[in-house]
């Protein structure tokens, strides 16, 4: 009698390799597809995930290894999840087994622990049913303990120990306080999941009412852009749509920019939702996504509201998505699998058959021409929602004007009475740092990056350098190391430069600094806002973590520094990026009863595009920008794809390119444009250079790419270089 083979699976393993992998697993041994195995990949044990069971291999048994474990007792990834993972691989043309590995939480992807793989608890708090008879004599003099036991008091169930660090900053003495007085009781909450309290909606206005009408109408596949001026009440319409599917006893998706994940958004959807609401950012350990992650696949979480990689959340009973501020650019992963989650869900609601929300005050190009042709609906709101005037937009040429840290004379007078009144003012820079670069008065010479083709940034005050492309840091030299001399200067300005040169001149006024830089301690954020919104802080200097998400009741005028970067550029979505820029942070100005005011700092007045933003706002831009791309053929009316190589040695990811390139077939509807130096052509010590494809329709595109992930490979100057396709790319840099 013959023994029988042991069965074999087919295993994605997370390497940079095309292909899948077939492992042996013991006779009897319960394994399905989309479950976790650890594996060993060479000699690395790597946790790869299922996609078929009792393969017949064109491998010999004896040369099959046999996986080192299975983790899952039933499948991480459910049959509708893969059918997405396969189909991001195959569009993005990225291996399948790193693909997967980008769907799974960081702590899910490890080998070291257990199958909970760094699961942990979340703290929450409720009320004691039973408190201490003196317990209005020991809160008399405590209001911060009053307003927090009347928060967890509040609300139906226990309040998540996160929820309230964002709403009440500081909170953890008081809270301890209030323990040790038998006022309140630590609990776990299951999964990482937090429970909202139900809130009163608000009267919608009758543009709101008609676009929430035309909505719940529609019916399976069904996407929609919301276009709404800032302050129109977008996410009101999201959560009346909300409402109506939790209503249904089905999940919701909800998508942000990680800069518009912001805590006043979450404490909204808290406020208003008697629901199990999961939060996945950057800014949550491995642990708690990770846990987050498996209660939505397990059902339990009913809003899944995260950034750009919760669109692969496992949500079996979902019923709706939302992506808010749809032309983000941080949508757009930058490296590894290189996807757009704006894309990616809405193949994920078409393979549901589901509605999916796009917002935007500026919708991106390609959005606006699929509503345009028909492929979206489009739905507009013109007004703000509390009835309040859109922020007039004015120019200030600073052409031969001397600026104070990046400040001109007229703007610093047009602050001025804003301040006064007791209004709020924010200035907005999208540099950190102190100044871009230090240069010598005599000679010239200006302090490089000696691994990147790019200036260091000067950070605090003259005093250090630091390159925001590689991270490398040294400490500024307080004499030219070309000539000697010890003329140093500063060239440009960056937020910390700003900040200080707005100290000098309003020294009494509180100002606060918004950047990756000051912001980086856990809560910091939290903090600061929470003094803007009480009015504590009457100046705000920041970067793009200003432009969008938060809504300042005082804030009645807007200073944007520079606008000159966006018009003239390699990158041809620059215009578009200055334009969405501009009309998100003047969004922010006058949102309430106090009229605001915006004024552009700009060398060049008479720009067009420019001309064209303040005469016709986001529109009538757009409509000149899309005439502008049909008539050179860019996306949307083309397809682009990026093939990207670097190497230590300068001649390597050319001669690599220009092989690349040979393998095309030439001519008709598909162009080849390279190879070229990358725009920064070196980067952390290695050399970059790109080969661009362009083709007429998205059709004879991919079959290049088809051929290309076998080819390449073969190539022998692949040997030499990393190299990436990057599919529908969104910057060229």
């Amino acid at each position: 009698m013959t023994e029988q083979a042991p069965p074999v699976i087919r295993v994605a393993v997370p390497v940079p390799l095309y292909g899948t992998f077939d492992y042996l697993i013991e006779p009897g041994a319960v394994a399905s597809v989309g479950a976790r195995v650890q594996v060993r990949f060479g000699r690395r044990p790597l946790v790869g995930v299922i996609i078929a069971v009792n393969v017949d291999s064109q491998i010999a048994t004896a040369k099959l290894k046999p996986v080192l474990r299975i983790l899952d007792d039933a499948p991480l990834f459910d049959d509708a999840l893969l059918k997405l993972l396969r189909w991001t691989a195959r569009y993005y043309h990225h291996p399948l087994g790193d693909t997967l590995g980008t769907a799974l939480p960081a702590a899910l992807r490890r080998t070291q622990n257990d199958p909970a793989s760094g699961s942990t608890r979340n703290r929450g708090w409720q009320a004691v049913a039973e408190p201490p008879v003196d317990a209005k004599t020991t809160l008399a003099r405590a209001p911060r303990q009053q307003e927090l036991l009347a928060a967890i008091r509040a609300a139906d169930n226990a309040v998540a120990h996160s929820t309230l660090l964002a709403r009440f900053p500081g909170a953890q003495r008081p809270l301890n306080v209030l323990t040790e007085r038998g006022l309140i009781e630590a609990i776990e909450l299951p999964g990482g999941l937090e429970t909202g309290s139900a809130g009163t909606p608000p009267a919608l206005t009758a543009e709101q009412q008609t676009v929430v009408d035309r909505l719940r109408q529609a019916e399976g596949f069904a996407p929609a852009l919301i276009e709404g001026v800032t302050g129109s009440g977008k996410t009101e319409i999201y959560f009346q749509r909300m409402a109506d599917t939790l209503a249904a006893s089905r999940q919701v998706l909800f998508l942000a920019p990680e800069i518009g994940l912001t805590p006043q958004l979450i404490d909204r959807l808290r406020s208003r939702f008697a629901a199990a609401i999961g939060v996945l950012h950057s800014q949550r350990s491995d642990g708690e996504r990770a846990d987050v992650w498996r209660a939505a696949a397990a059902g339990d979480a009913d809003i899944v509201i995260g950034t750009r990689s919760a669109v692969f959340t496992p949500m079996p009973r979902l019923g709706l998505i939302i992506v808010d501020e749809e032309h983000d650019g941080s949508y757009k992963q930058g490296d590894g699998l290189r996807y757009h989650a704006r894309d990616v869900a809405l193949k994920r609601a078409q393979d549901a058959a589901i509605p999916i929300l796009l917002g935007s005050a500026t919708p991106a190009l390609e959005t606006l021409h699929n509503a345009r042709a028909g492929r979206f609906a489009h739905h507009k709101l013109e007004r703000r929602a509390t009835g309040a005037a859109l922020p007039a937009i004015r120019l200030i040429d600073i052409r031969s004007r001397p600026l104070d840290g990046g400040l001109s004379d007229p703007l610093i007078n047009r602050i001025r009475p804003h301040l006064e009144a007791g209004n709020q003012v924010m200035i907005f820079i999208n540099r950190r740092g102190f100044a871009p670069a230090l240069l010598c008065h005599d000679c010239g010479w200006s302090a490089p990056c000696h691994r990147c083709d790019a200036p260091m940034t000067i950070h605090g005050a003259m005093s250090r350098l630091i390159c925001h492309h590689c991270g490398s840091a040294e400490n500024a030299p307080t004499a030219c190391p070309s000539c000697g001399s010890e003329t140093l200067v500063a060239l440009g300005a960056g937020t910390q430069r700003v900040a200080g040169a707005l100290r000098s001149h309003f020294p009494d006024v509180s100002i606060a600094r918004f950047d990756r830089d000051s912001m980086a301690r856990k809560g910091r954020l939290e903090a600061q806002l929470a003094d803007v919104a009480s009015g504590k802080t009457q100046l705000l200097v920041g970067t793009q973590m200003l432009a969008k998400g938060h809504d300042f009741a005082r804030l009645t005028c807007v200073g944007v520094l520079d606008v000159d970067g966006g018009l003239f550029s390699a990158d041809f979505r620059a215009t578009e990026h200055m334009a969405q820029v501009v009309t998100q942070v003047a969004g922010r100005a006058g949102r309430a009863d106090r009229p605001g005011e915006v004024w552009l700092q700009t060398r060049n007045p008479e720009h067009p595009m420019l001309m064209r933003l303040l005469g016709g706002g986001y529109p009538g831009f757009a409509e000149a920008a899309l005439a502008e791309r049909e008539a050179t053929a860019l996306p949307p009316y083309g397809h682009l794809a990026l093939l990207r190589a670097e190497a230590h040695e300068q001649q390597y990811p050319h001669e690599f390119l220009a092989a690349a390139a040979e393998t095309i077939p030439m001519g008709g509807e598909l162009a080849c444009w390279g190879p070229v130096p990358a725009p920064m052509a070196r980067r952390a010590g290695r050399y970059r250079a790109h080969l661009l494809l362009h083709a007429a329709r998205r059709a004879l595109l991919h079959p290049v790419l088809d051929r290309w992930q076998t080819q390449l490979t073969e190539l022998p100057a692949a040997r030499r270089v990393r190299w990436s396709i990057d599919v529908d790319p969104q910057d060229l840099l």
